[in-house]
Parts: structure tokens; C-alpha cells; sequence
């Protein structure tokens, strides 16, 4: 997320402005980040609706279907340096939902309307394939809607949920009232960039991954005569967002449940993880990633593909 929507002042520079330090250039990436890129997703857009949808995609059709979904006012591209490590055994997508990334914004926003673009992907994709394979990895508020996609879709034979926050008192007001904000137009790329960061705001010590989550973050506009860049996501997105119904989310599940968080992260309090660990089907694994706050991917992420490929290699047991 952007810095002009959610400032805190008292935060020190290397939170506020992870990025500020490097001016606009790309911080120095590692071998794995660079061969990640080297293998870049097919890029398409899909309808649902009245909306269209950005799609990224790797790996061969027919095989089994492994959709990964991002987080609140993030985008399709926090998974582009995950994905490729799986497109050898998989065929991945990664969306981005309506609000958010590439894709349209909308009047109001909800999360059966994120679950309904999920269950879409799966066909836009070809997921599929006539092997009824797929498996949903959700960081964040992308779990939710892998929970409702699973109730709705019979085709989803597993979800991963990554560091994803239900809390049992969450679900009204159904949503807020409608916001006039805007975003802040930046000049230039380099500008928009100094200005991000991550929230909730925390550490990161992966600073070419905070800058790559930040480029694909932003796009390029021209509003009230002043040319620029702004940050992509809808900044009305949580306050026309319905999040009526949210803790009952898990009770849809219709398969098998992983939840992965991350070993620091202060989203999941101890109330949220002793609700989770109750609703979720029994027997559901939580496995904890070492040195990682909510923002895992970005904290650790080959910590992540490792756990994520140990899984999937077993996990869920083919009938």
C-alpha cells in the first residue's frame, strides 16, 4: 500500500520510506529474484460481469492448477517472483481483484464478488483441465474469498492461507460510507516510489521487493490538467467494501486447510489465531514461518516457496 492513504509520521525512515534511500533506482536484487523475472507471466484480462479482471500466467495447461491470490489494495504482481518457482509441475495464475492492480473499479465491492472472481479465474486460466487439481494460496484478505470460491466450486481440492486475519467480531457495519478521496498524483515514477510502503507498516529487510511490488503498483494517469502517477488501487476500495458475513467465511470450506503465518506477524493476535484454530476444519496444519511479519512473501520469501513446495508435494492426499 501507498504512503499518502495511511500516514503515520511517528514512524521512523525505514518504515515510512523504505525506499526513500535509493532515489528512484532499483535496489540490488539477488541470483533467485533474477531469475524469477527472466520468466515473466503471459498477461491477459478476463470478464466477470459488468468488470474486467487482470490475469498473469505461468506454466502448461493441463497440469494441476495452483491460483494464487493477494491481499488488500495489493495487486496480481506481489506472486510474479513466487509463481515461477512452481511452473515447472503447475500451471499458475495469479489475479488481480476488481479495485485493485490492473483490473476495473467499481461502484461497491464485496467479497463474494472477490470469491465469484476467483471461482472465474479457474476457467480463465484453464486451471482445470478436466483433472479437478486446484489448489488456492491466499495471502491475507485472499483467503476469504478462497474460502467462499471452495464452497462454490467443487474443482478446489485445497486451500493455503498465508498470514489471513478473521477476526470473530468482524462483519458490520456491512460497509462504510462512500469517500471522496483521491489518490496524490507523483510527478514521476522515481517520487511515487520513495513514498511507499508497506502496510500494515512494518520492517523489511528485502528492499528489491518492496520496489518491485511498488512499480507494479502504480500507473500512469492524467486528472484536473496534472499528468503523473498514482498508486492503482481504488482508494475508496475499504470503504465501499461489504464485509458482512466475514467470520462465517471459514464454515463454507469444502476441503482440506493450511494456514502458514508469519512467526512475528501482529495481525494474527492470539484472539484472531485461538478463532481460527475453532473454525477451521479439524486437523488444519498452522504452520508458523520463521522470521516473517504479515507481509510474508515479501519478509520471506524463499522461506515461503520452500514451505509452499513441501506441502504441495504431499498435501492434500489424492483419492
Amino acid at each position: 500500500m501507498s504512503d499518502d492513504l495511511t500516514r503515520s509520521f511517528k514512524l521512523p525512515d525505514e518504515v515510512r520510506m523504505p525506499l526513500g534511500q535509493y532515489g528512484g533506482e532499483r535496489p540490488p536484487a539477488p541470483r533467485w529474484y533474477r531469475q524469477a523475472m527472466a520468466q515473466p507471466p503471459e498477461r491477459s484480462r478476463f470478464t466477470v460481469g459488468d468488470r474486467e479482471i487482470e490475469l498473469l500466467t505461468w506454466g502448461e495447461v493441463g497440469k494441476p492448477g495452483l491460483l494464487f491470490l493477494h491481499g488488500m489494495s495489493a495487486h496480481a504482481d506481489w506472486w510474479s517472483f513466487i509463481a515461477p518457482s512452481f511452473a515447472q509441475d503447475w500451471r499458475c495464475a495469479a489475479i488481480s481483484f476488481s479495485g485493485m492492480g490492473g483490473s476495473d473499479w467499481c461502484d461497491e465491492y464485496s467479497f463474494d464478488r472477490f470469491g465469484e472472481e476467483a471461482k472465474a479465474a479457474i476457467d480463465a486460466a484453464k486451471l482445470d483441465a478436466g483433472n479437478g487439481q486446484v489448489i488456492i494460496v491466499g495471502h491475507s484478505m485472499g483467503g476469504s474469498p478462497a474460502f467462499l470460491c471452495s464452497g462454490a466450486d467443487e474443482r478446489v481440492r485445497g486451500i493455503i492461507c498465508v498470514d489471513t486475519p478473521i477476526h470473530p467480531r468482524w462483519g458490520a457495519p456491512a460497509k462504510r460510507e462512500a469517500t471522496s478521496a483521491t489518490h496524490k498524483i507523483y510527478p514521476d515514477v522515481a517520487s511515487a516510489i520513495c513514498r511507499f510502503r508497506l502496510d500494515p507498516p512494518q520492517l523489511s529487510e528485502n528492499h528489491y521487493l518492496i520496489d518491485h511490488i511498488a512499480r507494479h503498483g502504480l500507473k500512469q494517469v492524467e486528472r484536473d490538467g496534472q499528468a503523473g502517477w498514482q498508486w492503482r488501487f481504488d482508494p475508496a476500495l475499504w470503504n465501499l467494501l461489504d464485509r458482512s458475513g466475514v467470520p462465517t467465511y471459514p464454515s463454507r470450506v469444502r476441503c482440506p486447510v493450511i494456514y502458514m503465518h508469519g512467526e512475528r506477524s501482529k495481525t494474527i493476535d492470539p484472539e484472531i489465531l485461538e478463532f481460527l484454530l475453532d473454525v477451521l476444519p479439524a486437523g488444519t496444519p498452522f504452520i508458523p514461518i520463521p522470521d516473517a511479519d504479515h507481509h510474508v512473501l515479501a519478509d520471506q520469501p524463499l522461506a515461503l516457496i520452500g514451505a509452499l513446495r513441501g506441502v504441495l508435494a504431499l498435501w492434500p492426499p489424492r483419492g
